[in-house]
């Protein structure tokens, strides 16, 4: 899809579903925009709070999960795939509390390849990537595979 109104409509749709996560919703996420191979997230510090007055670590977990699963999701919708996209597994390195907003960005991991992704799910009907989110800053990056399984 290259058409902008395809574009801005697979992300409004793309939020509708995050919206539609009782916890997500909770948590205040908003897809922040899409450019050049990577997604951002963005939640307000003040729903992601902790006793401590700076970003909760699950929020900072959720929003870089969320951001990864959100990119993969997207990917596959541009494409014209339909697909349950899941985490199988991440590891996620904290090096600074988080004071403000929350702000994520993913991107497949360098040593990935959307077209070989593509190419394999539409083989087998599912694959997985690595992606690599990061806050802004750098306070806090996770490492992720994701798995697409063809709906059906």
């Amino acid at each position: 899809m290259s058409d902008t109104s395809d574009h801005d409509a697979l992300l409004r749709r793309l939020q509708a579903t995050l919206d539609a996560m009782p916890p997500v919703a909770a948590m205040g996420i908003r897809i922040a925009g899409y450019a050049d191979g990577a997604l951002r997230l963005q939640a307000p510090l003040a729903t992601n709070v902790n006793d401590k007055g700076n970003a909760f670590g699950g929020s900072l977990a959720s929003v870089m999960t969320l951001a990864g699963w959100a990119l993969v999701s997207l990917r596959l919708s541009l494409a014209g795939h339909g697909a349950e996209v899941y985490v199988a597994d991440s590891s996620i390195r904290y090096r600074a509390p988080v004071y403000g907003d929350l702000d994520a960005t993913a991107r497949a991991a360098p040593d990935e390849d959307w077209g070989a992704f593509l190419a394999l799910f539409d083989k087998r009907g599912r694959a997985r990537i690595a992606v690599r989110a990061q806050i802004e800053g750098g306070a806090a990056e996770l490492e992720g595979r994701f798995v697409a399984l063809a709906k059906g």
